[in-house]
C-alpha cells in the first residue's frame, strides 16, 4: 500500500491481462467481464481449443514437438484461469455489494449510525462533531481530539470493522476455506486427546480390570499484529469528493489479505500465523501438533503431476473428510494440471460452467490459491484435504485505525492494526503432495 496519498493518486488505471504472444494472439478469446453468461461461453470454448492443442501435442510427442503447440496451450490455458477468475469476481463484488449496503448484515442501530457519523467526522479532519460545533463557535481548533477514547486513542467504528472483515472473507482464499473464530483473550489454547481409550471383550462373570485412559494436550494459538499506516494530505481530506473511509478500507482490505494469505501458508508462528504448509512431512512444524504432521504423495513425474498420484493422493484421505474436500494450488499448478487424463484418455480437469461453482478435478473442486508454491522439484504443489477442519484462524478484537495528523506533516497518518493468529487443527484432514525430483 502506498505510503503517502494525493489527489492524483485516486486515479489508478483497472488491472490488464498481458497480451499472448503474436504467433499464438489468434487463440486468445475477448473477455467479457460483466456478463456471466457470456464468460462461461468463453471458457468452454477455450477449454475446447486448449484440448484439442494438448491432443496436438500429445500426437507430436513421438515425432517431433513444436514449442508453438506447447506455447499455444499455456496461453490457452492461461486464459481459461483469467476468464474463470473475472467469473469469480462478479461474484465477489455482487456479494461485497450487498455487505456494503443492508443484505450483507442487519441495518445499523440508531446508537451505530450515531457513532459512525462521529467516526466519519473524526476521520476526515481529526475533530469530534462537538469540537466541530465548539470551533465555529469560537474560530479555535483544539489541540486534543475527542474520538472514541478521552484521550483520542483509537477508534473503531462498528461498521469499518464489519466491512474490512467481511470482505477479507470474500477475497481471502484461506479465510473462505478455513474456520475463523474471534477471541476475546490475548491467545487461544485448543485441547487435543490421544484417543487412547482401552477397551476389551468379557463374559459375563469375568473381571473388568481398568482400561487405558485417554490423555489430553494443549496447543497454543498465539496472535501476531498485521498494520498498515497509508497517509493522504490534509488537502485531499479538505477538498475529496468521495467517500475517504470505504477507500481507505478498500486499501487496508487489499494489503491485510495478501499478507494474511502468505502466512496461512508459510508463516513461521514468530509474530503471525503457523503456516499450513509448514506441518507437511519434513516441515519447520511438522512435530508441533500431537497427532502428528501432514501427510504427502510424491507426484511420480520428475517436475510435474501424473493422474496416478493424484488418485492416490484423494484415497489417503480418510472418508470422514472427503465430503467437504478440495485442492488446492496455485495459477501455475493448474496448467500442469488441465493435461491430465485418465486411463480412458478423459481429462480428469473439468471447467466450470456455473456462476460461483468453482472448476473440478476428479470430481473435487478446485481453489486457485495464489500463495501456494509454483511447480518444480521437491515444491509441495498441491494440497486436498477438509480445509476447514484442517486450518484454524484466530481473530482477536477487529480492525482498528488511529488518526495521526502529526508525525508526518502535512500529511495525515491513518495507523490500521489487526491481531490475527492461525494453525493447523487437525493434520488429518489434509493431505499434501510433493513434486518428484527426477
Amino acid at each position: 500500500m502506498s505510503k503517502l496519498m494525493t489527489k492524483t493518486a485516486l486515479l489508478a488505471a483497472g488491472a490488464t491481462i498481458a497480451p499472448m504472444p503474436r504467433a499464438i494472439a489468434g487463440s486468445r478469446v475477448r473477455m467479457d467481464g460483466t456478463d456471466p453468461k457470456a464468460l462461461i461461453a468463453q471458457i468452454q470454448a477455450a477449454v475446447k481449443e486448449m484440448r484439442d492443442t494438448n491432443d496436438q501435442r500429445l500426437d507430436k510427442i513421438e515425432a517431433k514437438v513444436d514449442p508453438l503447440d506447447v506455447a499455444k496451450f499455456d496461453a490457452i490455458s492461461a486464459n481459461v484461469t483469467d476468464l474463470e477468475k473475472a467469473l469469480e469476481g462478479i461474484n465477489a463484488k455482487l456479494a461485497a455489494s450487498a455487505l456494503e449496503g443492508t443484505g450483507g448484515h442487519r441495518p445499523r442501530s440508531a446508537d451505530e449510525e450515531d457513532y459512525a457519523k462521529k467516526f466519519f467526522s473524526y476521520f476526515k479532519d481529526g475533530q469530534s462533531e462537538h469540537e466541530i460545533k465548539a470551533a465555529q463557535r469560537t474560530g479555535i481548533r483544539a489541540a486534543m481530539t475527542e474520538g472514541s477514547n478521552e484521550n483520542g486513542g483509537y477508534t473503531t467504528p462498528v461498521e469499518w470493522d464489519r466491512t474490512i472483515t467481511g470482505r477479507l472473507k470474500l477475497i481471502s482464499p484461506m479465510r473462505q476455506n478455513a474456520t475463523v473464530q474471534a477471541i476475546t483473550s490475548a491467545g487461544f489454547t485448543k485441547l487435543f486427546t490421544d484417543r487412547a481409550v482401552g477397551s476389551g471383550w468379557v463374559g459375563e462373570t469375568a473381571s473388568r480390570p481398568a482400561t487405558s485412559t485417554p490423555q489430553f494436550t494443549a496447543l497454543t494459538f498465539g496472535v501476531g499484529e498485521i498494520y498498515a499506516n497509508p497517509a493522504a494530505s490534509q488537502t485531499l481530506l479538505d477538498d475529496s469528493e468521495i467517500d475517504i473511509e470505504k477507500w481507505l478500507a478498500s486499501e487496508v482490505e487489499a494489503e491485510f489479505e495478501r499478507q494474511e494469505s502468505i502466512a496461512f501458508l508459510s508463516g513461521d508462528g514468530t509474530v503471525k500465523p503457523y503456516g499450513l504448509l509448514t506441518y507437511v512431512t519434513g516441515g519447520a512444524n511438522a512435530a508441533r501438533h500431537p497427532w502428528g504432521d501432514i501427510k504427502q504423495t510424491v507426484s511420480g513425474k520428475a517436475a510435474d503431476f501424473a493422474t496416478d498420484p493424484i488418485i492416490d493422493m484423494i484415497y489417503s484421505l480418510p472418508a470422514a473428510y472427503a465430503a467437504n474436500a478440495k485442492f488446492y494450488a496455485n495459477r501455475s499448478s493448474l496448467g500442469a494440471i488441465r493435461k491430465l487424463k485418465d486411463g480412458q484418455g478423459n481429462y480428469i480437469w473439468q471447467p466450470t460452467f456455473v456462476a460461483g461453482q468453482p472448476s473440478t478435478l476428479a470430481g473435487y473442486a478446485l481453489v486457485d490459491m495464489p500463495d501456494m508454491p509454483a511447480v518444480k522439484a521437491d515444491a509441495t504443489a498441491l494440497l486436498f484435504g477438509d480445509m476447514a477442519r484442517t486450518y484454524l484462524i484466530i481473530d482477536r478484537m477487529g480492525t482498528r485505525v488511529l488518526r495521526d495528523p502529526f508525525t508526518n506533516k502535512p500529511f495525515v497518518s491513518f495507523y490500521t492494526t489487526k491481531r490475527v493468529g492461525g494453525g493447523v487443527q487437525n493434520p488429518d484432514a489434509m493431505k499434501a503432495m510433493k513434486i518428484a525430483a527426477s
